[in-house]
C-alpha cells in the first residue's frame, strides 16, 4: 500500500466517518458563516445550538471592568464607623484569621482607615455615593448596586481570570466567548465579542492585562475576543498588503476558501471552517470597522455628555462612546478594561484621579443608552476583581493611607437588560470587612448574567477532554431579587 493510501485509511476513523456523514449540514453551516443573509434571510450567525431556554431580557452586554480592585469604601459602601474608629486596631473578631496578601501579612498593626471623602444619599433610591463620583450620583435610580460581592482569589491575575472565565486557572473561555458560542452573532460585519482597553491616571503603571482574558480557551477560535485599538489600525492585520487591490483580495480569499474546504472535507477539523469564517469576517471588517470607529459625526451634545476625554482616542470616555456604537450595531459582548485601580499607597490622591477617568463617561453611557431606547435590552456592568481592606496598608496619616486587596466583600453595579433599577442589594458589616446579608459569589453573578440573556447557566456547556465545562463551573445561583 502506498503512503498516500495508508494516510487516507488512517484518516477514515470513526470521527472522520461521522464528519463525512454530516458534510451536507456542515456545508450549510459554512455557507451561513460566509453569507448568512443569502441562506437564512437574517443576519444572525448561530452558535452550535441555541442555548436560550427562557425569553431573554438582554440582547447584549457592555462590561466596564475596573482592573486593579476599586475601593468600595471610597466609592459606594459608606462606613461611618471607620471614621469614628480611625487609627484604632482592626478587631481580631472581625478579621477572624482571614488570609492576607504578602504585602500586609507582615504588618505589626492593622489600623482602621476611614475614608477621607464625604458620602451623600442621592435619588429616590437614597443610594450612598462618594463625592468623587458626582456623575454616577445623578444616575443612581438607574443602577443596581451589589454590595455583597465576594470571591475566592486574593491576587490580581487569578481574581481577574476568575471573573472573566469562571476559573482562577488560565485556559478557560472568557464570558464573551461563551456568549458567542451559545448565542452566535447578530452582526455579519463585526465580531460578536469586542474588547477595548484604557489606562487610568490613578496608577498608570499598574497591573498589566493579558490577551488570554478575552481568549476562546478550548472553544472554536471564531469565538475569541477581538481587540480594538486606538491607533491608526484599530484591528491589527486588517488592511490589505500594499499593491493588493480589493478584487485581488477577494480572488485570493475565494481560492483559499476552496483549498480549506477540501481539507475540511478530508479531515473534518472544525477549526478549518472557523479559519475560513475568520478570513471572511476580516474582509467585511475592512469596511465596517473604520465606519464604527469614526466618532466625528457624533453631535456636540454627545461629546459634552461623555466629557472632554472623549475626543482623545484610547481613553475610557472614548471607549465608552465606542461601546455604545458597537452596541448599536448588535455586537453581543463589549468588554472594556480600565487599568489603574490598584492603590496600595497614596490612595486618596490616586483614586480621585481614577474616579475622574470613569465617572462621567460611565454615567453618560447609561443615559445615552436610555435615551436611545437601548438600555432595556443592554446589560451594563461596572466593577473590578475584588475590593480593598478597611485597614491601612503602610502608614496611616490624616491625609494619606493605602488599602490592600480584599476578596471578602466589595461592590459592583449593574444597569438595564432586565436588572431592577434603583436598588442596593446585600450589606456589609459596620467595618466593611465581612458580608452581613445576601452574599453574591462570582459564579452567582455569572449565572444571573446568563439568565438575563435567556441562558440556563447549567446547560451552556462544552465537552473537552472528557468533561463538560461551563462558565459557572459547578456552582452559581440566579439572584432573582435583583431582576426586574
Amino acid at each position: 500500500m502506498h503512503k498516500e493510501e495508508e494516510e487516507f485509511q488512517y484518516n477514515m476513523n470513526r470521527r472522520h466517518f461521522l464528519s463525512k456523514a454530516s458534510l451536507g449540514l456542515g456545508g450549510l453551516g459554512l455557507a451561513s458563516l460566509l453569507s448568512p443573509k443569502s441562506l437564512l434571510g437574517n443576519s444572525r450567525t448561530p452558535g452550535p445550538e441555541d442555548f436560550r431556554h427562557i425569553a431573554p431580557k438582554a440582547k447584549r452586554v457592555i462590561y466596564l471592568f475596573q482592573s486593579g480592585g476599586p475601593s468600595q469604601l471610597e466609592l459606594f459602601d459608606y462606613k461611618p464607623t471607620l471614621r469614628q474608629m480611625n487609627g484604632e486596631e482592626l478587631p481580631e473578631s472581625v478579621r477572624n484569621g482571614q488570609r492576607l496578601t504578602g504585602m500586609t501579612s507582615g504588618q505589626k498593626n492593622f489600623p482602621l482607615a476611614g475614608s477621607i471623602f464625604d458620602f451623600k444619599q442621592y435619588g429616590q433610591s437614597r443610594a450612598w455615593v462618594s463625592d468623587i463620583m458626582p456623575y454616577t450620583s445623578k444616575v443612581v435610580d438607574e443602577l443596581c448596586f451589589i454590595k455583597s460581592m465576594h470571591t475566592e482569589a486574593i491576587n490580581h491575575d487569578p481574581a481577574i481570570t476568575f471573573f472573566q472565565t469562571g476559573s482562577q486557572q488560565p485556559g478557560r473561555p472568557s464570558m464573551g466567548s461563551w456568549l458567542s458560542y451559545g448565542l452566535g452573532s447578530d452582526n455579519d460585519n463585526l465580531p460578536a465579542f469586542s474588547v477595548l482597553l484604557s489606562r487610568g491616571s490613578g496608577r498608570p503603571q499598574g497591573q498589566p492585562l493579558y490577551s488570554r482574558l478575552w481568549g476562546n480557551g478550548f472553544l472554536n477560535s471564531i469565538h475569541q475576543g477581538v481587540q480594538f485599538r486606538s491607533g491608526k489600525d484599530p484591528v491589527l492585520y486588517l488592511k490589505d498588503p500594499k499593491g493588493m487591490s480589493k478584487m485581488d483580495r477577494r480572488s485570493m480569499l475565494d481560492h483559499l476558501s476552496q483549498l480549506n474546504s477540501i481539507h475540511s472535507a478530508e479531515f473534518g477539523d472544525p477549526e478549518i471552517n472557523a479559519r475560513i469564517a475568520q478570513y471572511e469576517l476580516a474582509y467585511r471588517m475592512q469596511t465596517s470597522v473604520p465606519e464604527t470607529m469614526d466618532i466625528t459625526q457624533e453631535p456636540d451634545y454627545i461629546y459634552k455628555m461623555y466629557g472632554a476625554d472623549v475626543a482623545q482616542p484610547g481613553t475610557f470616555a472614548a471607549n465608552c462612546l465606542l461601546a455604545r456604537r458597537l452596541a448599536e450595531r448588535d455586537v453581543r459582548f463589549i468588554q472594556l478594561y480600565h487599568m489603574g485601580w490598584d492603590q496600595h499607597e497614596n490612595l486618596p490622591g490616586a483614586i480621585e484621579k481614577q474616579a475622574k477617568d470613569v465617572d462621567q463617561a460611565s454615567a453618560a453611557l447609561v443615559m445615552d443608552l436610555k435615551q436611545r431606547g437601548m438600555l432595556d435590552d443592554t446589560l451594563v456592568i461596572w466593577g473590578g476583581e475584588f475590593g480593598r481592606t478597611n485597614y491601612s496598608q503602610g502608614t496611616l496619616t490624616d491625609t494619606n493611607y493605602g488599602r490592600d486587596h480584599h476578596p471578602r466583600c466589595f461592590t459592583i453595579w449593574m444597569a438595564g437588560g432586565g436588572i431592577k433599577p434603583g436598588v442596593s442589594y446585600g450589606e456589609t458589616d459596620d467595618f466593611g470587612y465581612n458580608i452581613a446579608k445576601d452574599p453574591v459569589h462570582v459564579h452567582d453573578f455569572q449565572a444571573t448574567m446568563l439568565h438575563l440573556l435567556g441562558i440556563d447557566h447549567e446547560q451552556l456547556t462544552y465537552k473537552y477532554q472528557g468533561r463538560r465545562f461551563r462558565l459557572t463551573d459547578v456552582g452559581g445561583r440566579i439572584i432573582h431579587d435583583i431582576l426586574a
